[in-house]
């Protein structure tokens, strides 16, 4: 999953960004509603974390102009998405500005200071909602993941996935079964600022076939890899 963090403090930007990158997420940050609003229009990000006050204008400003972009046409993605989550967060903590901000097409509203455990629950479950599901873990087959708790099982199983391995095989099975390109891949893992070798998305891939089943994901020659609605039979004697 990748992340946006608009937030103008250089203190509480730079802990949410080590935060949500010990969870798993690619973390990108933006001081100003104009950098914020370029971020989107050239990345493909999952959820947004928006602070109000920022130097240039209003949070509810860049909600509000993401919100009116129309949806795309159906089998196309345009940039940037009008109904990716948002996450407002900030100190104003009256109950018409939460109102104002929910009415305003935020999905969730949290008030600072607050517990980095505590927004990172809510990030789960507003990709959650938006993913269309209700419980907390993803099944597929005999491969049960559990975001919360950073944990892969296979037929009852703990299996050991490093970070990117475990982004990537979330980001894979929760956009079952839309073929990803690498490029998709490769912006849902790593941020602007991170090293990123030519082949280190076929690297993960390997290694999660080799850990979780050669079947799990599939390839599309010339175009990206995709984990079907249908899970594969599980294997008897399977290793683990």
């Amino acid at each position: 999953m990748r992340a946006l963090v608009v937030e103008d403090d250089p203190g509480i930007a730079n802990g949410l960004q080590a935060s949500l990158r010990q969870a798993g997420y690619a973390v990108d940050t933006c001081a100003t509603l104009d950098s914020a609003w370029l971020a989107l229009a050239v990345e493909p990000f999952d959820v947004m974390l928006l602070d109000l006050g920022l130097p240039d204008g209003e949070g509810l400003d860049l909600l509000a102009r993401l919100r009116r972009r129309p949806a795309a046409a159906a089998g196309r993605e345009s940039l940037p998405r009008p109904d990716m989550p948002v996450l407002i967060m900030t100190a104003r903590d009256g109950v018409s500005d939460r109102i104002s901000g929910l009415d305003s097409g935020a999905d969730d509203y949290i008030v600072k200071p607050f517990d980095a455990n505590e927004l990172l629950a809510r990030l789960r479950a507003m990709l959650r909602r938006a993913g269309g599901r209700s419980s907390p873990l993803i099944e597929h087959g005999d491969v049960v993941v559990d975001p919360a708790a950073h944990t892969v099982r296979r037929a009852g199983e703990p299996v050991v996935l490093g970070g990117k391995e475990f982004a990537l095989l979330l980001t894979l099975l929760q956009s079952r079964p839309q073929v990803l390109s690498k490029a998709r891949l490769e912006s849902a893992l790593y941020g602007f600022a991170e090293g990123l070798e030519s082949n280190a998305i076929e690297v993960h891939i390997h290694h999660l076939r080799r850990k979780l089943g050669e079947s799990l994901i599939k390839t599309v020659r010339g175009v990206g890899y995709f984990v079907p609605l249908d899970a594969p039979p599980s294997p008897a004697g399977a290793a683990h």
